[in-house]
């Protein structure tokens, strides 16, 4: 019998995946061969594509070389104006105004390798991206196509015409003919689609598939609104004499928030220090370390608290030592599910430093709840504006600032700050502080607080920008609604629109951990 016929050394590989940041290089480099005279994507446009929407950017490889790519966001197309510009659908590249929730697979560039056309990449990409709207259960995709050989025929018919020429089959353009060819239907003609597609004479073809394999769901549906209640401690320090103490005070503020069915409740930072008040222990160094002996009963408390009461519960901080034997400030999200995520101090104070010894964190954390994406900035954080605007890039909605001040001038600092963040980011933001004193407690000794709940300063909002707020230096609790859906629409459409208005072609943050 004669050996078989070896074939491997024929075969190729031809595979569609999905983007990692390692290819972000390859990429602007084959975009400079498929759209010369185009400006082509900043290396940071698709650092925010990959961190908002990863699942929407996919690459055609072949033996290991890229030879194509798409990428893609989801919108609401019903809240855009039909004779939107691509700047406008993706925030000018950016993609920040990606709607998990929405409706539509908005496609915003494919490309394939000049070399490899014909190869049905194009087609492969478009394949892919209909079965990720049917994984999703998407109603459709819709995009914004160039006409790129408009140009020969502008001074012989208008766009619409070239546009109907196109579709009788009577003239060739290798983009609008691929999508008919691909099922996509013609919605309109939009003007100033890309300044610089001059091949296009700046018109751009608005398409869309429909998937017919959509199922309308109840929970899908367009929202007139999205209240989250929050229930905002502001916590009275004062002498006990044992953990129970700490923790009958902590479950009766968690009943409260739950008798008033509210999503969150948020303690202050450091309100455990409470616990040093009977430890005997003069050295606050040493006091601190002999606190932190209690992690695993404050972290058993609120995790079953949170499970029993239903509520998420925002921990206030407490001191950790953690297997470096080095102690950090750090912020606990208990979610009403029974899971627990946890947020580092990032900037320590010199108070924290030197009486302490406390260690900073390194890292921003932006949470997903049942009640959308969260992040924690504990007190000193909340004023370095850059932690904010990473967080809001990376989708919180909500920040939440466990403080904890001695005098009305460091409140005021937490209080400005946070006020500020909700403007310039769009995004709400709370504050829950200590009052009392620990007479008894190195460091500890006084309080100053006026919890609040905070908004961004439009028509929509609150008046002043506050959904409330608690008298100050009492021990009370604040109940305030606050609506996602007015947030998400007044970053689309607000008077001011803060995150869509940035100028990226003159600054960026460049957020420098994974």
């Amino acid at each position: 019998m004669s050996e078989e016929f070896d074939v491997s050394s024929f075969e190729i590989s031809m595979i569609i995946r999905r983007m990692v940041s390692d290819d972000i290089k390859k990429i602007l480099g084959m975009q400079e061969l498929c759209f010369p005279g185009m400006e082509p994507w900043l290396e940071e446009h698709l650092v925010s594509h990959l961190a908002i929407f990863p699942e929407g950017q996919l690459i055609a490889e072949l033996d290991g070389e890229i030879i194509g790519s798409c990428s893609s966001l989801i919108i609401n197309f019903d809240e855009y104006d039909d004779r939107h510009t691509w700047d406008d659908v993706t925030d000018e590249g950016y993609i920040t105004n990606h709607n998990a929730d929405g409706y539509n697979m908005y496609g915003i560039e494919v490309m394939v390798h000049p070399e490899y056309r014909r190869m049905k990449v194009g087609q492969r990409l478009y394949e892919a991206r209909k079965e990720l709207a049917r994984e999703l259960n998407l109603k459709s995709i819709i995009l914004g196509g160039r006409i790129p050989n408009y140009h020969k025929y502008a001074t012989e018919m208008s766009p619409r015409e070239y546009v109907e020429s196109v579709s009788r089959h009577k003239i060739y353009d290798p983009v609008l003919t691929f999508q008919l060819m691909n099922d996509f239907t013609l919605m309109r003609v939009n003007p100033n689609y890309l300044p610089d597609d001059k091949a296009s004479k700046k018109y751009a073809t608005l398409m869309e598939w429909n998937n017919v394999d959509y199922k309308p769901l109840t929970k899908r549906h367009f929202k007139t609104s999205y209240p989250v209640r929050i229930c905002v401690v502001q916590y009275f320090m004062r002498k006990i004499t044992s953990f129970d103490e700490l923790a009958h005070q902590c479950e009766y503020f968690v009943d409260v928030a739950s008798d008033a069915n509210s999503d969150f409740v948020v303690f202050p930072e450091l309100f455990t220090t409470q616990l040093m008040s009977f430890l005997d222990e003069p050295s606050p160094s040493r006091a601190v370390r002999k606190m932190t002996e209690y992690t695993p009963q404050y972290m058993e408390m609120f995790m079953n608290l949170a499970v029993r009461y239903n509520v998420n519960i925002i921990g206030g901080s407490h001191f950790v030592e953690e297997e470096d034997e080095e102690i950090y400030n750090i912020s606990y999200l208990f979610r009403r599910d029974g899971s627990i995520e946890k947020q580092y101090k990032i900037h320590i104070t010199p108070n924290e430093r030197k009486w302490w010894g406390i260690s900073a964190g390194d890292s921003v954390r932006v949470f997903d709840t049942d009640c959308g994406k969260i992040a924690i900035q504990i007190c000193y954080d909340i004023e370095f504006p850059e932690l904010a605007r990473i967080a809001t890039d990376m989708g919180a909605n909500i920040i939440f600032t466990p403080f904890c001040t001695e005098d009305r001038q460091g409140y005021l600092r937490v209080r400005y700050c946070a006020q500020a963040r909700a403007i310039e980011n769009q995004i709400y933001t709370v504050i829950s502080g200590t009052v009392g004193n620990l007479p008894q407690t190195e460091n500890m000794d006084i309080q100053y607080a006026q919890s609040a709940i905070f908004a961004p300063s439009d028509f929509e909002f609150a008046r002043d920008g506050i959904v409330g707020e608690t008298n100050a230096n009492l021990e009370m609790v604040l109940i305030g609604d606050v609506d996602l859906e007015i947030l998400r629409r007044q970053r689309q459409d607000g008077t001011v629109k803060q995150l869509k208005d940035r100028r990226h072609d003159v600054y960026h943050i460049e957020y420098k951990k994974d």
